[in-house]
């Protein structure tokens, strides 16, 4: 595995096709428009927020990052539009993305703990007009979960939580779970948390590619299970392979940093986070 000083001094060109467009423009953010022309020929992997990234703000303030440091691809979290919320809620706060150009792709992670739940999980992802839930159903609502799947017609991506979750720490165990389920059921893999419950991501990547839906990105100190998240470059996770098996795989989703460290003051972290993943998808080309 390469080292971080050693990959960030042969991608320095790559590097430099993500960072020059906000350092000749006049406003310090990147556009829709320049990040599309930038990325088109360089980065066939969509690069998305997980909208934990920005527990501690509102939304408002979360828009305001996002544009700042220019992706415009959002998995909407209900701390900043609760599940609850009316339609008419919703759809204000949709017109708020919407004037900044920000694609809310997906809604989660969702917790199912009943058939209730379920419902309105299925019922909020309608109301916001997306067709993926990233969720994590118990297993006794499963079956009722399939359901509501050829019901909508949503996908439902399971995530995975680490060693310490007792459902599902790492793919292998949700696969496991739905993979004789509708083919519309699947799975997100989260990283950072199946790294540290002992997973080669990269592997796993390409073991359950017909049931991958989305991922969320970071990066973790150690691949155990007290391993801490990281800016994604200074962890232990070999990212120059892993987006190696996504080209492999021919990957469709999203990849979704979900940035867990300063979470108070996260912007540095983040622009480094997106900044390294970005060139290690150049160097790749």
């Amino acid at each position: 595995m390469p080292s971080r000083r050693n990959f960030l001094q042969s991608t320095a060109l790559g590097l430099s096709l993500f960072f020059a467009v906000p350092f000749v423009a006049k406003s310090t953010e990147l556009s829709p428009e320049n990040v599309k022309s930038v990325s088109a020929a360089t980065d066939p992997l969509p690069v998305g927020i997980a909208g934990f990234t920005f527990a501690r703000f509102d939304l408002n303030k979360s828009i305001e990052m996002m544009k700042r440091i220019g992706v415009y691809n959002l998995s909407l979290k209900e701390i900043h539009v609760p599940l609850n919320s009316s339609q008419e809620t919703i759809n204000a706060a949709l017109a708020k993305f919407k004037e900044a150009n920000i694609n809310v792709y997906t809604v989660g992670v969702i917790y199912m703990k009943t058939k209730e739940a379920v419902d309105q999980a299925f019922a909020y992802a309608k109301k916001v007009g997306v067709t993926m839930i990233v969720g994590a159903p118990s297993y006794d609502v499963l079956d009722y979960a399939e359901q509501k799947v050829k019901e909508y017609d949503i996908k439902l991506a399971i995530h995975n939580h680490g060693p310490e979750d007792a459902l599902y720490p790492g793919p292998k165990d949700v696969y496991d779970r739905i993979k004789n389920k509708d083919p519309r059921m699947g799975l997100c893999i989260d990283i950072g948390h199946a790294t540290r419950a002992g997973v080669a991501v990269d592997k796993a990547v390409k073991e359950y590619k017909d049931r991958l839906f989305d991922l969320h990105i970071k990066d973790v100190s150690k691949a155990e299970k007290d391993g801490k998240a990281i800016e994604i470059g200074r962890g232990v996770i070999d990212f120059p392979a892993l987006v190696k098996a996504l080209r492999k795989i021919g990957y469709k989703g999203v990849c979704s940093i979900e940035y867990e460290k300063d979470m108070a003051d996260p912007m540095a972290g983040i622009a480094e986070s997106i900044g390294y993943f970005k060139g290690v998808m150049a160097a790749g080309n």
